[in-house]
């Protein structure tokens, strides 16, 4: 039976700040390393071990990973890592405080933006502090300037299809450290969960979520691992 296990990066500077993230490369915070060794020494003394990785580009998903690769004695474990399993783009909202951007957009506006299915928030003008486009790891990418949930599975289950499915078919234990939504994205797709509810799911740093799954990649049962 394949094993996945997924892990949503430690808490970052920004999740700290209160600030959205997306795209933009921002560093764990000193609980998020406590967090991302945590979810490491817990995987270890569940008995769950490894053939290969996955993660995005960006540092928070990187450090976790490498941190709780670690805390297990696995850090020579083969690690891919891929722009699509980056965080949503933010657009226009990269950097602000959400508390804040509720205030001045209200909180229903805020709401539609971060949680809706298809609609993406404002996209990001061109001479923003937070463009990537100069950002090397991206070179050769067609970067968004904005992004729904709806068009982050898009790029992310093409990924999934491509190469990870076909790792865990062939009987690898793959473990992906990835983001909030990226995450949702697998998680959507595995659980078959419908577009009105996937919005109301939150998934917290730094918690190992465990996959049973059949040999055709069904899900027999999705749950975090410090619950079992």
């Amino acid at each position: 039976m394949p094993t996945l296990v997924l892990i949503r990066h430690g808490q970052s500077a920004w999740n700290l700040e209160n600030r959205f993230t997306g795209w933009w490369d921002v560093d764990l915070t000193e609980q998020g390393h406590a967090e991302a060794k945590a979810a490491g020494e817990l995987l270890a003394a569940k008995g769950l071990d490894f053939d290969l990785t996955f993660t995005s580009l960006q540092t928070r998903a990187i450090k976790t990973l490498n941190i709780a690769l670690e805390a297990m004695g696995r850090l020579w474990l083969p690690v891919e890592k891929d722009w699509r399993l980056n965080e949503r783009h933010y657009g226009g909202l990269t950097g602000l405080n959400k508390a804040e951007t509720a205030a001045k957009h209200g909180e229903d506006q805020v709401k539609v933006w971060r949680r809706s299915f298809d609609i993406p928030p404002p996209p990001q003008d061109a001479d923003s502090d937070w463009d990537l486009s100069k950002d090397r790891r991206y070179a050769g990418i067609t970067i968004p300037n904005t992004e729904s949930l709806k068009d982050t599975i898009a790029r992310v289950l093409p990924y999934w299809e491509e190469r990870i499915a076909p790792e865990l078919k062939a009987g690898k234990r793959v473990l992906i450290s990835a983001h909030g939504n990226s995450l949702r994205a697998l998680v959507k797709h595995l659980s078959a969960i419908p577009d009105a509810d996937i919005t109301g799911l939150e998934i917290p740093t730094g918690q190992p979520i465990v996959y049973d799954l059949d040999e055709a990649l069904n899900a027999k049962d999705r749950y975090y691992l410090s619950e079992r």
